[in-house]
């Protein structure tokens, strides 16, 4: 257990030191946006309007209704504007990695800056992903489109596993289960709503890029595909050019887009991803960097300073 503990800080600390450098996160910046840049300029025929009116509700599900929902969750005490700032911030990491794994290392970073302690601020990120996950789950069923037998038995089970260990560390163990953030059923219940609503505004920025590349299809088709090219987000990869974009690709071509429309609207919805990121994220990081928001670390409770 302490050897994990350690490999788990060791690779924790490497990843920071390459987040923090300045260098490795323009480049990174650069060549990310250069590959969307790349992969649209292959597409013959892009409309901006549709794309700029579905941008907007995305900027809003993704900017504010995601962070309201990690606050939510939270425990750390910080106000909404904070997650809202720290998240923001997180969303430009997190493009530029796989996974998106920069985004959780700099909240984690953000938290553990504030105060809180290593364990308790990677529960409450896993927390705000699976939650995250559930909503996807719950915005897809919403659609009336059911899961694949065998995805439904997985996800079942791993929800299932979650909350036994959950139930266990919490009767064994109650000091230590203290200290992570175990929402209330309203709270949670609340954080799934907020997921669901950004997942109806990703929806709507997919349907604006089809109809900017000239194609549309039914938004219920288009939620199925959705949902299940998500699955191939378990595996590594650069966003705009991830397996999980691979699968949008192939499953809007399996509903009836052609494929050259198909790979257009994917190629524009992860460059569009950079518009909101670069202006709010790429923002807040500058201010921060120029000082503009001091955030005085919070008092430990006694049970953590044990």
């Amino acid at each position: 257990m302490r050897a994990g503990h350690q490999q788990f800080s060791a690779l924790r600390r490497w990843a920071l030191t390459i987040i923090g450098n300045r260098t490795v996160r323009v480049v990174a910046l650069l060549g990310a946006v250069g590959l969307s840049l790349w992969n649209i300029e292959r597409v013959p025929h892009t409309a901006v309007l549709p794309a700029m009116i579905g941008l907007l509700p995305f900027a809003i599900g993704k900017y504010v209704l995601c962070p309201l929902r990690w606050h939510s969750l939270s425990t750390s005490g910080r106000t909404r504007c904070w997650h809202v700032r720290a998240y923001a911030e997180s969303e430009i990491l997190g493009l530029i990695s796989p996974w998106h794994a920069g985004a959780d290392l700099w909240r984690i970073h953000r938290l553990e800056g504030t105060g809180v302690r290593r364990a308790p601020a990677v529960a409450e990120v896993a927390l705000d992903r699976f939650v995250g996950t559930v909503g996807l789950t719950c915005a897809v069923a919403v659609c009336g489109v059911a899961f694949p037998r065998t995805v439904l038995i997985v996800a079942l089970s791993l929800a299932a596993v979650v909350l036994a260990v959950a139930l266990i560390v919490n009767r064994r163990h109650p000091r230590l289960a203290g200290r992570w953030p175990w929402p209330s059923p309203k709270v949670f219940a609340g954080g799934i709503l907020l997921s669901v609503g950004y997942q109806a505004t990703i929806l709507g920025l997919l349907i604006g890029a089809l109809h900017a590349v000239g194609d549309s299809v039914s938004a219920f088709q288009l939620a199925a595909v959705f949902g299940a090219s998500q699955l191939a987000g378990a595996l590594p990869g650069v966003h705009g050019a991830s397996p999980r974009e691979g699968a949008l690709v192939a499953g809007l071509a399996s509903i009836g887009v052609p494929w050259t429309a198909a790979f257009g609207a994917v190629a524009l919805t992860a460059l569009l991803y950079w518009v909101p990121a670069l202006l709010i994220g790429g923002t807040f990081l500058f201010l921060r960097w120029r000082g503009w928001f001091t955030e005085p670390v919070l008092a430990r409770p006694a049970d953590q300073l044990a």
